[in-house]
Parts: structure tokens; sequence; C-alpha cells
């Protein structure tokens, strides 16, 4: 059996930090927005036992050390059953990026193995399955923008969000999630930061624009600082990193100004380039 799925990149339109677990995770505070950026996630599924993970182009941790890899694991524990099972992974979204290409490839992996091998595993036991995964994971099960609380596991969807329009710059650096909460020095956030935000308009998504994360990235980081600047110079109503980074977005309220800045900016050569917008709740 064989099938392919897509997994969508994401963006963070607001990110903020609340504070410290004791289980060493961050308490977070998030508007989340699946965008048309996609990896494409290739199931190869025999009878037999065993998991190959192949990237081209990509160094991944060898075997069950992969992400994907685990997910098929897991759910193979799950339903009490074994495979041989080959995942291909052909990537667009750029690794350790701040667009959850990692945690998106396992969603799809677990989403997608449950279709193709007819395991008929319910939401539910999918959405525990992914959060031992990841904190991102879950997210990329449900198939929309989302208010995400907690780790990033507790997830309320927002049916509508603006139609605008994205440019993604990536500088061509990787930046480690781990690295930039481990440097975060916590300070106490304001009312505003506990509150849910379901921006109905272009305006209101542009006034929700916020990163706890970017200080630290900025401050090692000049290119990131040198990318957000250039899409303000091209017109940009706003401009944030995604994540951890160094991938930042920049708003546009049509596609045709959105690829008249993505032309401006790709001549820089060494920048990865994308013209992107928000993929519809599932």
């Amino acid at each position: 059996m064989q099938q392919t799925f897509l997994a969508p990149a994401k963006i963070n339109t607001c990110l903020h930090v609340l504070g410290k677990r004791a289980d060493g995770y961050h308490e977070l505070a998030m508007l989340m927005q699946p965008i048309s950026v996609f990896d494409r996630i290739t199931l190869q599924v025999t009878p037999g036992t065993g998991v190959e993970v192949v990237c081209p182009g990509v160094d991944l941790p060898p075997g069950t050390d992969n992400i994907a890899a685990r997910a098929v694991r897991l759910l193979l524990e799950h339903v009490g059953c074994s495979r041989a099972v080959r995942i291909i992974i052909e990537k667009e979204i750029p690794v350790a990026a701040g667009l959850g290409g990692g945690s998106s490839d396992a969603a799809a992996v677990l989403s997608g193995l449950n279709v193709l091998c007819r395991f008929n595993v319910d939401d539910l036991s999918l959405h525990r399955i992914a959060v031992r995964l990841g904190a991102d994971v879950p997210f990329f099960l449900l198939g929309g923008a989302a208010w995400a609380t907690g780790i990033g596991d507790l997830l309320e969807p927002v049916i509508e969000m603006p139609p605008v329009w994205y440019v993604l710059v990536n500088p061509g650096i990787a930046v480690s999630t781990a690295w930039v909460y481990g440097n975060l020095g916590l300070t106490s956030p304001g009312d505003v930061a506990r509150l849910r935000e379901f921006p109905k308009t272009t305006e209101a998504l542009v006034r929700l624009l916020h990163n706890d994360l970017e200080r630290v990235t900025l401050a090692h980081h000049p290119e990131v600082v040198e990318v957000r600047q250039a899409l303000t110079d091209c017109g940009a109503l706003g401009v944030l990193m995604s994540g951890s980074g160094p991938t930042v977005f920049g708003v546009f309220a049509t596609e045709a100004a959105a690829h008249a800045a993505a032309g401006q900016l790709a001549v820089r050569g060494a920048w990865w380039v994308r013209v992107t917008r928000p993929l519809a709740q599932s």
C-alpha cells in the first residue's frame, strides 16, 4: 500500500510565553495558522516490521530517533499490530525555521497511516499520541487555525481568519527552539497575553502580531533583523518572526502586492522566499 499526504507549514500570528512549568515546558498562549507551503509525505506499507525514513537532501536522525518514525511506532503500539513502513519526506518547509515542519510531518504520518491502514483510531486517541510526539503536533491534526494554550496542546479552533496573503522569508540559518526558550528571560505577561484573540479583519490581525521569542532570536541573529526591515520596506502591513525563527512573515492585503514584494526580496539570492496564504478550516 502507498499513499502521499501533504504536511503544511504554520505561522504564529501571536505567541505569548506566560511562564515556565514545573515539568520544564513553558505555558503559552498563541494563535496558530496553517499556510499553503507543504512537505510531501509518502507512506509505503507492507507486511513485516521496521520503519525507514528517507528525506532527500536533509540529514535526519536515523531510525526511531526521527519524529516521523516515532509517530509510526506509537500508532502501531496503540493498535497492537506490526507493519513495515517506509516514509519518504520531500521537504519544502525549511528545517529549524519556526514553521513547524517536523511536527507537521509527524502529524501527517500519524493521520495518514491511520487512514491508509484503516486502523480507525479516533481523534481523541490520535491527539493523545500527538502530544507524546511534541507540543505542535496536535495542532497539525486539527486542520485549521487555532488558539493554543498549555504547551500548545490545548486547542480551540478558529473558524474564520482574514483573507490575507503572507510573504515568508528565511535568511538561510537554523535556529534551535530549545536554545531560544533556554535563553528567554521571562517577564510578567500583561493581561492581554491571556485574552483569546480571533481577528476578523486584516487590521485586527496586524494589531495582534506579537512574539515573545523575537527578542532572543533578534539579539543573536542580525540576519533576522535585516529580513524584518526588508519586508517592511517592501510594503508589508505588519511583520513578525514565526515561532522561534528565523523565518519572518509579512502581511499583505492582496496577492499582487505579496508577489511584488517577493520579487524584490528574491533578488537577494541567499534568502528563501515564498508567497503563501492561510489554509481554511477542514
